[in-house]
């Protein structure tokens, strides 16, 4: 299969290429509002907050964790939500949440109630309305654009954040000297509307699966089990997750440098959030440039020290000008790194898990901006704020030889799309869904000489079945007939089996083909499917009444 470095120009289309798409760009348009609305609310959240609490470091930077921590507890379970359910619905949902917090926030501001934890518990609820939102959109991403555009349409969403971040924080700080904090709730408040209204005009074409929705919490597993079986998947959380731990400062100690260091005001700090947004936007311009000339991994490691300088020399500035141009390039490889990353996830995800993934991705890198903004706001408390930034980008630089441990895969689009495997299942029982746990045994006949290629191919086989639903694996070879293996494994329920037979992609059926290649049967592999702890198939006792005479060994539901 071609990679994006392979695909002539002209077809991959530029960089603004998806907004020739009308869905897209409407939601995108409407995007650029929500997201002024949202960053105007954390300029006016941070100042308010260094008033409520007298200036303490730690509080201040709580507003972050605040806001970061509901994607970090709601995303995972929105992902799955969104995976199994029409996405424009939870979108909708989502995005009504955060209008209704936003509005009783913005009236207990007006009213004078507001206290430092109130004003942080708002935050959180917020952030859970756009943590459902969130996982709905990006997957859905690949709905809107084709298939070229998708790395250039995953840009323009962080385009789309880094406009409003330019101009937005610029603009907060001169709301919040203007009118108060609870001027700019209430513009986040109605911000989010063109958002809503743009979500219930998409007539989304919602195809149904043939079987019921999981339960959410087998589909969040499913979903974590898919991650933690995927290499690629897995390097990416946790190279997200130490980038948004050693990143933190920039965004969470921005109101202390433009107060303690550069001795500002408001306007002082929308002016170094203006600054990394202005970066973030022209840096979101070259995401495809860069995944074409450089690896994923290649990138990351030089967007690291790009990030990692500009945090030691806002440590040490006491000028305007110099903390602005440090603000500025850490913008661009901030949103480079965060971008290069979300392309990944979602050239790598299979369609059944996308939102989940992407969930699990923003999870691991809001955990680590959290986490990341109460350690090092902790840090300025004990220290200073201009120690803890130069320690922030230490850490920064020692992500380097992360990615040497823990290389990101190379640059490789695959067919995320699902495939019919074909061989159907023979059944004899009356099975419903709720049936189970069912037994996959499959039986191969390999030369003994070959013993080694096909071992090392059912290792590979093993993570694949993994990571779509199977549980227990094991291969065994018969002692008597050496040339006699048997692959094992359990799915929990009848439904579960179903849904992982539903999950194979290309690379899936690959694996399989090729496990099915050392087969000297020449028909394939041998599957029985078994019932464990059938109690349910036979009658209670020999005397019982037979409701379901007639039948197949009926099970009920």
């Amino acid at each position: 299969m071609a990679t994006s470095a392979d695909m002539p120009s002209e077809e991959r289309g530029g960089t603004f290429a998806p907004l020739r798409e009308k869905t897209f760009r409407t939601i995108w348009t409407a995007s650029l509002f929500s997201n002024f609305g949202q960053l105007i609310l954390g300029v006016g959240a941070a100042w308010e907050m260094v008033r409520l609490s007298n200036n303490s470091p730690s509080m201040v930077a709580l507003v972050q964790t605040a806001l970061m921590v509901p994607l970090m507890l709601v995303a995972l379970p929105a992902g799955a939500v969104a995976d199994m359910f029409d996405r424009r619905k939870i979108a909708l949902v989502g995005l009504g949440f955060a209008i209704l917090a936003s509005t009783v926030l913005t009236t207990l501001a007006f009213l004078g109630l507001t206290t430092p934890w109130m004003l942080l518990g708002f935050l959180v609820l917020v952030g859970g309305g756009v943590a459902l939102y969130s996982p709905s959109w990006q997957a859905s991403i690949g709905e809107q654009v084709s298939s070229q555009n998708l790395p250039a349409a995953v840009a323009l969403g962080t385009i789309s954040y880094n406009v409003a971040r330019s101009f937005g924080p610029a603009l907060g700080g001169l709301i919040v000297l203007a009118f108060g904090a609870k001027a700019a709730f209430g513009i986040n408040a109605v911000f989010y509307i063109p958002l809503w209204l743009a979500f219930f005009a998409w007539t989304r074409k919602h195809v149904p699966s043939r079987l019921p929705p999981e339960r959410i919490d087998r589909a969040i597993i499913s979903g974590a089990r898919y991650a933690l079986h995927s290499p690629p998947v897995r390097t990416v959380l946790l190279r997200a997750l130490t980038y948004g731990l050693s990143s933190a400062t920039a965004s969470a100690l921005a109101p202390l440098v433009a107060k303690d260091l550069l001795n500002g005001n408001a306007g002082v700090y929308g002016i170094l959030l203006g600054a990394t947004g202005v970066g973030a936007v022209l840096g979101a311009l070259f995401v495809s440039q860069i995944r074409d000339r450089l690896s994923t991994e290649t990138a990351m490691r030089l967007l690291a020290v790009g990030s990692g300088l500009p945090l030691m020399v806002v440590g040490t500035s006491h000028s305007l000008v110099l903390t602005c141009a440090a603000f500025f390039v850490m913008g661009a490889c901030n949103i480079l790194s965060v971008s290069m990353l979300n392309v990944t996830i979602q050239l790598s995800a299979p369609r059944w898990v996308t939102a989940r993934a992407l969930s699990l991705y923003s999870s691991a890198l809001t955990a680590g901006i959290g986490i990341g903004a109460w350690a090092w706001g902790v840090v300025a408390a004990h220290t200073d704020v201009g120690f803890a930034f130069v320690a922030s980008g230490v850490a920064m630089l020692a992500t380097v030889g992360l990615g040497m441990l823990f290389p990101l895969h190379a640059d490789k689009e695959v067919d995320t799309d699902s495939v019919d495997i074909g061989y159907e299942p023979e059944v004899g029982l009356g099975l419903s869904l709720r049936s189970g746990p069912v037994v996959i045994e499959v039986e191969y006949d390999v030369d003994p000489e070959q013993a080694r290629e096909f071992y090392g191919v059912m290792v590979r086989l093993q993570r694949a079945r993994n990571r779509i639903g199977a549980f227990d694996w094991s291969i065994s070879r018969d002692i008597a007939n050496p040339a006699l293996w048997v692959e094992r494994y359990h799915c929990p329920t009848w439904g579960d089996y179903l849904r992982m037979r539903d999950r194979y992609t290309q690379t899936e059926f690959e694996l399989q083909e090729m496990a099915d290649s050392f087969n000297r049967t020449g028909h394939g592999h041998r599957v029985r499917r078994r019932l464990e702890r059938p109690f349910g198939s036979v009658r209670w006792k020999a005397d019982s009444p037979d409701l379901y005479r007639g039948t197949v060994g009926y099970i009920g539901p």
